[in-house]
C-alpha cells in the first residue's frame, strides 16, 4: 500500500469505489485489553456487580458495535457480517480483560474495521460497567492481528 485510498486525486475525502472488486471470504481478527485493579477484576469474576455480567453484556455491545461500524466511521462501506466471534476473559498478572474479535464476510471489501469496532466497544463497555468503582482504567493495545482475502491477500500472523 502507497497511498491513501481514501482521498481523490483532488485530496477530497470520498469511500472507496468496491463496485469492481470481486466477493471474497474476508475475515479479521483483532485484540485489546482494558487494564484495572485488582478489586474491579475480581467483582467481574464473581459476576457480584450489580449491573449484572460484565462480559457476558459487553460481549453483546461488541456484537452489535460491529454491525454497525459503518454508522460510526464516516467512509467504511455497510456490509454483512456472516459471523462475529467475541472472545473476553480475566488476566490476572496484571490485572485486565482481554477481547478478541474475529470477524467474517464475503464480500467486496474487508472487515477490519468491524474487528476492530467489536473490540473497542467491548472494552468501553466494561469500563461503562465498572467506572463507579475504578475510574483509572486503560484501554490499550486494541490492534488487528490478522486479515485475510481480497486483492491485497492475507496479513499478519496470528493463526484462528
Amino acid at each position: 500500500m502507497s497511498e491513501l485510498t481514501h482521498f481523490d486525486r483532488n485530496g477530497q475525502a470520498h469511500m472507496v469505489d468496491v463496485g469492481g472488486k470481486d466477493e471474497t471470504r474476508r475475515l479479521a481478527v483483532a485484540e485489546g485489553r482494558i487494564h484495572m485493579r485488582a478489586q474491579t477484576l475480581d467483582q467481574i469474576r464473581q459476576g457480584g456487580h450489580r449491573k449484572g455480567d460484565v462480559l457476558g453484556i459487553a460481549r453483546i455491545a461488541g456484537i452489535m458495535g460491529a454491525k454497525r461500524t459503518s454508522e460510526l466511521i464516516p467512509l467504511c462501506h455497510p456490509i454483512g457480517l456472516t459471523h462475529l466471534e467475541l472472545d473476553l476473559r480475566a488476566e490476572a498478572d496484571p490485572p485486565a480483560v482481554y477481547c478478541r474479535a474475529r470477524a467474517e464476510t464475503r464480500g467486496r471489501t474487508g472487515v477490519e474495521m468491524e474487528a476492530l469496532t467489536a473490540v473497542q466497544v467491548a472494552l468501553l463497555t466494561v469500563y461503562d460497567m465498572c467506572k463507579a468503582v475504578d475510574r483509572g482504567m486503560r484501554i490499550d493495545g486494541v490492534r488487528l492481528l490478522r486479515k485475510s482475502g481480497g486483492k491485497s491477500g492475507d496479513w499478519g500472523s496470528e493463526v484462528t
